[in-house]
């Protein structure tokens, strides 16, 4: 379709992470972005063309329009554990709830619990997710059939999955649509065997892919891993060769100044996920450090299971906030820098090039916000409104892939949200029963 968007403001990148915005249009020519600026006739900017036939023009009425949140880290089709999963420390959360109830799980229920986790990123302005879960196909499916965008990569450790399995997933999903890619990972240190983890580095090698995997969630974590193996999960995974594509560590929270060390040299990608590691009591992630040692960092919910809610404006807050509070100085951590994270530091984690700004020839994945509400004004920083007072709330409409999905709380995803619903609660409900 060719939509144009007009009295707008615009949110454009810097170098950096500093942004501007621009007053004036954006339009959408099939996939793609092809003009931002002032109006504008589009003879004028095309003149070899002929004039664009819109599909549809939108007044935004001074509204902004912006690059939709990346989610870097996430197990969408855990939604059937959404609120029966809680108030556990991780150890126990994983092995007395998590673990037993996914074996209860069959073939297609996946697609249905990743099309409700899809439902809920659109609302929040969430364009694109990095998924680890079971069955990488169906996520995958869920996503394109959705119009929705998603980077995989393997759940893999000593009880799931297989690298001969990852392998097939990797084609699989790469060829299944333009919408979806996949990328090999593994569960963690701490559920896979040295072995397996030799048969990862191989495998990334062999498909020239970065490697991605939960690292330094938890202390115990660590010390448990420093006590097999005399490193830690980052020193023992670059020694086995995982990083010669690159890749990143998700939660990262007890990382040592060795460590960072290494995530700098190979240029490996921190995703944090404050909301889900204050729940379970993980720790805070030192972020500011990071970004001070040079590791670039992105912003994810985790699971529906250890969050529950899958919202990138309070995984931004926290992000923001809790260095403040680690390090007890009200002035670290910019809140733009939290923004920054959210969005071009989440599509280059995922690779999605493409995807990590508005500019001419980008992908249009964009979303529109209210300014309009209270929350909002008065207007004396938008973009750190966004950041400390912003709410899913303020999402008027999130567009994949030149495609809108959702606007003014209608869905258009190929099928009724009460379908999802539906489903969804059936595979909870059978899967509480053990049925």
């Amino acid at each position: 379709m060719n939509i144009r968007f007009y009295h707008a403001k615009i949110l454009l990148s810097e170098a950096g992470h500093a942004f501007s915005i621009l007053e004036g249009e954006l339009w959408v020519r099939g996939t793609r972005i092809c003009y931002i600026g002032e109006c504008a006739d589009s003879c004028e900017i095309f003149p070899k063309d002929g004039p664009i036939i819109w599909d549809r023009e939108i007044d935004v009425n001074g509204n902004l329009l912006m690059p939709g949140f990346k989610n870097a880290h996430t197990h969408t089709a855990m939604t059937f554990l959404r609120s029966d999963a809680d108030d556990l420390p991780l150890s126990e959360w994983l092995n007395c709830k998590v673990f037993p109830k996914e074996e209860r799980l069959k073939k297609g229920d996946i697609y249905w619990l990743a099309r409700l986790g899809i439902l809920e990123y659109l609302t929040g302005g969430i364009t694109a997710g990095f998924d680890m879960y079971l069955s990488p196909q169906e996520m995958a499916k869920a996503a394109a059939d959705s119009g929705f965008r998603m980077v995989l990569t393997s759940g893999f450790n000593d009880f799931v999955s297989s690298p001969e399995q990852m392998e097939e997933d990797f084609y699989a999903v790469n060829e299944m649509s333009s919408l979806t890619s996949f990328v090999t990972g593994f569960h963690a240190e701490y559920t896979t065997s040295l072995q397996n983890m030799e048969r990862v580095a191989a495998l990334a090698q062999k498909l020239h892919s970065p490697v991605w995997l939960h690292n330094s969630e938890t202390r115990q974590e660590v010390e448990e891993c420093i006590a097999r193996y005399g490193k830690t999960p980052t020193q023992l995974t670059d020694e086995l060769g995982m990083y010669g594509y690159g890749g990143g560590g998700y939660h990262c929270i007890w990382l040592s100044e060795e460590d960072m060390a290494v995530f700098q040299n190979r240029k490996l990608y921190a995703v944090t996920n404050p909301a889900s590691n204050l729940k379970l009591a993980s720790g805070i992630c030192p972020a500011e450090q990071l970004l001070a040692c040079g590791i670039p960092m992105a912003i994810g919910t985790d699971g529906p299971a250890s969050n529950n809610c899958l919202d990138m404006f309070r995984e931004m807050f926290l992000t923001a906030v809790l260095p403040k509070l680690l390090s007890m100085d009200a002035s670290s951590m910019d809140a733009l820098l939290a923004l920054s994270m959210a969005v071009s530091g989440g599509a280059k984690a995922m690779g999605l090039s493409e995807c990590d700004c508005l500019a001419v020839g980008k992908k249009a994945d964009l979303i529109l916000i209210d300014l309009n509400q209270p929350n909002m004004q008065p207007e004396n920083h938008i973009l750190k409104n966004l950041v400390y007072s912003g709410s899913k709330q303020n999402v008027k409409m999130t567009m994949v892939d030149g495609k809108i999905l959702y606007e003014e709380k209608t869905f258009h995803i190929g099928v009724s949200p009460e379908e999802i619903y539906q489903k969804a609660n059936e595979v909870a409900r059978r899967v509480r029963g053990g049925t």
